[in-house]
């Protein structure tokens, strides 16, 4: 039977390269989103086609570029021929007080972040046939969780889960669109975080630990397998208990 296909952007490190680890263990053929991580990229996969026996494609894109986004697409399509999957996870945050945040950073927050999950979304969906699903990478700071100082990153975490269940309304009901609602994970967007501040949020979780990019990557995929084709237009979020 032929291979499934996952696109995944922002996919050379952290959740996302988790993701492509998880899709790739499953048998699905895997293409690795990256703008800077050249190397990570490459060397994911190298460790995915030798490890799975799959094939994968790694193809350099800002998502926040409607162009190379169109061209990551199109060279997926040259290469696979079809999209099953597709992960918006790319994101960007610049951590500025209120005071401090300028107009060009809060906008290039939302390009990436909310922008470029539509771009991905409208050109794959050209592709996806039906039984294919969208997964958006959101975050509790688009729900429930108060941080001042990354109010850009807050805002577009809650446009894209907006936009999540309007891509479930305008693709049924062929394609499944469903977001998640990431808290506090191990990843490197946290790596530089003070240590008694992420001693004091890990106190706040159930679970007492921030989670691992690997969890993260097994509930998208659960989000595009055949074991929640009844679930769309959710939003799930994945916090261990914050």
């Amino acid at each position: 039977m032929e291979n499934k296909v996952v696109l995944v952007t922002g996919s050379s490190r952290g959740i996302g390269k988790a993701t492509i680890i998880e899709f790739a263990s499953k048998g699905y053929n895997v293409v690795i989103d990256y703008i800077e991580s050249e190397k990570e990229a490459n060397e994911l996969k190298e460790y995915v086609e030798s490890n799975y026996g799959i094939r994968a494609l790694t193809v350099k894109c800002d998502v926040s570029n409607e162009e190379q986004v169109k061209k990551l697409v199109a060279r997926t399509i040259e290469e696979f021929g079809k999209i099953d999957v597709l992960v918006n996870n790319a994101g960007i945050v610049f951590d500025r007080s209120f005071e401090d945040i300028t107009v060009e950073e809060f906008e290039k927050t939302l390009k990436v972040n909310v922008i470029g999950a539509f771009i991905a979304s409208r050109e794959a969906s050209k592709y996806m046939k039906k039984g294919s699903a969208i997964i958006n990478v959101s975050s509790t700071n688009g729900t429930k969780t108060i941080s001042p100082e990354c109010l850009d990153y807050n805002i577009s975490k809650i446009g894209l889960q907006s936009l999540s269940r309007d891509l479930a309304f305008q693709f049924k009901p062929n394609i499944r669109v469903n977001a998640i609602a990431i808290g506090w994970a191990d990843t490197d967007m946290n790596k530089d975080l003070p240590k008694d501040y992420i001693d004091e949020e890990t106190a706040k979780i159930y679970l007492e630990r921030f989670a691992e990019p690997s969890e993260i990557a097994k509930t998208i995929y659960f989000l595009a397998s055949d074991s929640s084709s009844y679930i769309n237009g959710e939003i799930l979020t994945i916090d261990g208990g914050y």
